[in-house]
């Protein structure tokens, strides 16, 4: 049996090792842009020089997986079309692009390797007193203003954002706040508009200087599913069945970020059940057994402030959030723990999580 994965994050390197692990036989082949398995989760730390967010895919999958670096043009009949042109023929393909970037002209983007990269490299170029201004008031937001505070306190950094944590509860939003503040990260009430010329465009109409503008609003999927035409929703993710296969074509699993489950978010929290689940139904299919549908419920956001700081924000499982919540060294130990149990899961292909709501 042959078996292609098509990128080499949490979903499609989990996907990877566990098919590799349970189905007798299987030949997979992971295909990826680059030869590094990158830690989305800690995008903000390589950007603020805090760590290095990407490890060798050698370090990620068995021997048993063939990895190859490259991109895909194009999904057809049994086969993938790579860049260069060849083909790679397929009996089962999981397809786990995730999601990816589309910020406003004058900004660096966050949220991908490339990005942070550049951003990180403009960073350490700034000297004292210059002002960073972080576009977003999402988790990814807050992550970067805040560990670029705590590791560069002789800058000015400021977050732009109509809202801030609006996914956390109020408690857990004036706790964020109070993190930020503490850093002394300005947090503007408003939307960039535009960004040139070492400032920025509100919304309002004010102008404000900015020797960096970083973008940090996620949301963007990649178009390889939809230029394939297999059938998508109105953001571009792939339309699945309770199994998590395209609706159009069984021998085909879309899983991550690029996958239209209803009810999930953007998140490593649901990119590797998405990844365990879909190769433990191939292994299924493989012995002529009946798979069992997709069920994942959350229970809980966190998101870092710093490295001694973060809110572990507790949900139910439809993800809206309840009152409680953790915080302070507490929180950071917590959510050192859950980052570096997302890295171990795909490799180890260990993983458990709570089903949904029934």
């Amino acid at each position: 049996m042959k078996v292609v994965v098509v990128g080499a994050g949490y979903a499609g390197t989990m996907a990877a090792n566990k098919v590799a692990a349970k189905v007798r036989g299987a030949q997979v082949t992971m295909v990826n842009p680059r030869a590094e398995f990158v830690e989305r989760v800690r995008l903000h730390q390589q950007v603020a020089g805090t760590c290095h967010a990407a490890t060798p895919l050698a370090e990620m999958v068995g021997d048993r997986v063939t990895t190859l670096v490259g991109s895909v043009d194009e999904i057809g009949d049994g086969t993938v079309t790579m860049s260069d042109g060849t083909g790679l023929e397929f009996d089962y393909l999981f397809v786990a692009v995730g999601s990816t970037v589309d910020p406003l002209p004058g900004t660096v983007a966050v949220g991908t390797w490339e990005g942070a990269q550049d951003a990180r490299e403009q960073l350490e170029r700034l000297a004292a007193g210059a002002v960073v201004t972080v576009v977003g008031g999402g988790l990814t937001g807050l992550e970067t203003a805040a560990e670029i505070a705590e590791a560069r306190t002789d800058l000015t950094i400021r977050l732009v954002s109509s809202t801030v944590g609006e996914s956390l509860s109020e408690g857990g939003r004036q706790r964020a706040r109070s993190g930020l503040a503490r850093l002394g990260v300005e947090i503007v009430s408003d939307t960039v508009t535009a960004a040139a010329d070492g400032e920025v465009i509100l919304r309002s109409g004010t102008r404000l200087p900015s020797d960096l503008t970083l973008w940090a609003v996620m949301g963007t999927i990649p178009d390889l599913v939809a230029r394939s035409g297999l059938p998508v929703d109105d953001a571009g993710r792939a339309l699945v069945d309770e199994y998590l296969r395209s609706v159009n074509d069984e021998r085909i699993f879309v899983v991550g970020d690029c996958a239209a489950v209803p009810g999930a978010r953007a998140a490593c929290a649901t990119a590797v059940p998405q990844g365990t689940h879909a190769a433990n139904t191939l292994a299924r299919i493989s012995r002529n057994r009946k798979p069992a549908p997709y069920s994942m419920g959350y229970v809980g956001q966190a998101v870092s402030l710093g490295r001694r700081d973060s809110v572990i924000q507790v949900t139910r499982r439809d993800d809206s959030p309840r009152r409680a919540y953790l915080s302070g060294r507490t929180g950071a130990a917590l959510k050192e723990a859950i980052v570096r149990g997302a890295k171990a899961a795909p490799r180890t292909g260990i993983y458990a999580w709570m089903p949904g709501k029934k």
